[in-house]
């Protein structure tokens, strides 16, 4: 391979990492209750999902306040519940900044919503604590010093053990652990991020100072690109798809008939041909497979609404050894995607 994966194992054959420079050992793929847990999969399904997922090594689960108003915490807590599932073998994220209510301090990162959202979050989950809890995006009203300090406040009152970012920019990143350092605070752990083989930028460019200087570590989500390195629409989009039953997505769908989106198809017809002929795989698989290899990937959230989702996805773990430098230069010529170069994010050192 063109960079060393040091991947272990847990009893169940599920590769981990540690979470960026944490302690903390989490799963090379995680679930996810973005669009589908307490939202269009509910009550038994929810359970089998998690289920089948913590059967075949999957025990850490992402949410957050805002996925299906709070109802995905529910679901999730449910599920956890009705299992028997022992805490402690779990890992539990959410995230906090839109909140659930429209009064003046019912979202964004200002100390109140941090400390209270996180409250709410727990007793939906019905849990006494998360392992992770993430700022689900930057609030640029609020000073960093407070959002820190709140974080760090929740983390010492034992409701979370780490707190992370999500969708932050470098700099902004850059300035929290710039003012934990200052105040001698608990920087955060990890940044949730969109990455995969069409969004590279931001991951593999803009953050590179951040895991040099930090080992920061990403829990990457949209791993697929929201199905399209599946191939579903390859010819069209599906009438039984998301994109194609859910009418909130029309940006997505005029994307996808767009130039860009054309072209990208046709990358991903080329991928398909490419990972059947050479790696006896799916599309799927070789694009998860190659997001491991990253190695500041953490984690990846899948999504699911059906378990077997969740086991065609886990066959991505067999094409990781067949990724070698030339099968890796290749993916790279049909794709054209890599970023150019490493850019500097420091305003603070």
């Amino acid at each position: 391979m063109t960079q060393e994966v040091k991947l272990e194992y847990n009893a169940k054959g599920m590769p981990f990492r540690r979470l960026g420079n944490t302690g903390l050992r989490v799963p090379i793929f995680s679930l996810g209750g973005w669009l589908t847990l307490g939202r269009t999969v509910k009550g038994d399904s929810a359970t089998d999902i998690i289920k089948v997922a913590f059967e075949n090594g999957i025990n850490m689960i992402d949410t957050a306040e805002l996925y299906a108003k709070g109802e995905s915490e529910i679901a999730i807590g449910r599920s956890i519940k009705d299992l028997g599932l022992r805490r402690t073998d779990l890992i539990i994220s959410t995230k906090l900044f839109w909140g659930l209510r429209r009064g003046p301090n019912d979202g964004g990162l200002s100390r109140k919503h941090i400390i209270e959202g996180t409250k709410e979050a727990l007793e939906r989950l019905q849990m006494d604590y998360v392992d992770v809890i993430f700022a689900h995006r930057p609030d640029p009203t609020i000073p960093m010093e407070e959002v820190v300090r709140a974080f760090n406040w929740v983390i010492e009152k034992g409701w979370a053990f780490y707190w992370g970012t999500s969708e932050w920019s470098a700099r902004e990143i850059e300035e929290a652990f710039h003012v934990a350092s200052k105040l001698n605070l608990i920087p955060p752990a990890a940044e949730q991020c969109e990455h995969h083989m069409f969004h590279r930028e931001r991951p593999e460019k803009e953050y590179e100072p951040l895991y040099r200087k930090y080992d920061y570590g990403t829990t990457v989500f949209s791993g697929l690109a929201e199905g399209i390195l599946t191939g579903k629409y390859n010819d069209g989009i599906p009438k039984d798809s998301r994109f194609g039953r859910e009418p909130e997505h029309d940006e997505e769908r005029a994307s996808l008939a767009s130039e860009e989106g054309q072209a990208k198809i046709k990358k991903v017809r080329e991928l398909a041909v490419f990972a059947e002929k050479e790696l006896n795989c799916k599309v799927s698989h070789l694009a998860l497979a190659w997001l491991v290899i990253k190695p500041h990937t953490s984690t990846i959230i899948l999504g699911a609404s059906k378990p077997e989702q969740i086991l065609d996805n886990l066959k991505a773990l067999d094409v990781l050894p067949k990724l070698t430098p030339t099968v890796l230069a290749k993916i790279e010529e049909i794709l054209a995607t890599k970023p150019s170069s490493v850019v500097s994010c420091s305003a603070f050192a």
